[in-house]
């Protein structure tokens, strides 16, 4: 084997092992395979991984950095815990960034931006039907975030995709629900609004459509959970 042979393989290996640590912890996490506040131990993880300490350090690094993984003051390491009691918080501060690039999107956009915004809703909408929550999550999120990056304002926009990662963990929790008729009615197409207002370059309008898209969110959510309280009572 010559030198470089050897060189791209060891850069092919660090690159794989790094990455595909941070990928499946962020799917684990995401998925809620690995629940809210769970432990998440560096010697553990490189036992499971088969690598070194070093890149699952460097993966949880970058999950604190998304805010999916928290440090405690006693240097435990775990999934960020997520009460349900914090849910009205979590909305009023996504439906605030959420308006805000979007806002700055319709304001900001140039005709590249608004082609690969188009380009992400196309393929959210074509992930809708693919029966994989994952991907239409991910698709989802990657949608918004090219609104958000059209916006220009990268400090928004880093907040912002901390609450979207957030948002994921709370699909995944009633995905069941989300894809059952009465949770998809709808589902897409108020994205379109929010496309055609960047479009439009009509600033209030896109502020409008984000609102009321964290609004369905919110509905949603709340619906699974009047339904799922209700179901688990007993009459009689």
């Amino acid at each position: 084997m010559s030198s470089k042979q050897a060189s791209d393989e060891q850069g092919s290996g660090r690159r794989h092992g790094g990455r595909y640590i941070y990928e499946e912890l962020r799917k684990q996490i995401l998925t809620l395979k690995l629940k809210p506040g769970a432990p998440l131990d560096e010697v553990s993880l490189a036992t499971q991984f088969g690598l070194s300490r070093s890149p699952v350090r460097d993966a949880l690094a970058r999950l604190i950095t998304e805010g999916l993984v928290t440090i405690l003051p006693n240097r435990t390491t775990l999934v960020t815990p997520f009460e349900i009691e914090e849910f009205p918080n979590y909305i009023a501060a996504l439906d605030l960034l959420q308006r805000a690039v979007t806002r700055l999107a319709a304001l900001q956009r140039t005709e590249e931006d608004l082609e690969r915004i188009r380009a992400a809703e196309a393929a959210y909408m074509a992930s809708i039907s693919c029966g994989d929550f994952q991907v239409m999550t991910e698709r989802n999120k990657e949608m918004h975030m090219e609104i958000a990056r059209a916006g220009k304002n990268p400090y928004l926009t880093s907040h912002y995709e901390r609450l979207l990662g957030e948002g994921q963990r709370l699909s995944h929790l009633h995905f069941d629900f989300l894809l059952s008729p009465a949770g998809s009615s709808g589902m897409g197409r108020d994205h379109g609004e929010i496309v055609e207002a960047i479009a439009a370059r009509d600033a209030d309008a896109a502020e409008q459509a984000a609102h009321e898209h964290t609004m369905l969110f919110q509905r949603r959510f709340l619906d699974f959970m009047q339904q799922n309280l209700t179901s688990n009572m007993r009459v009689g």
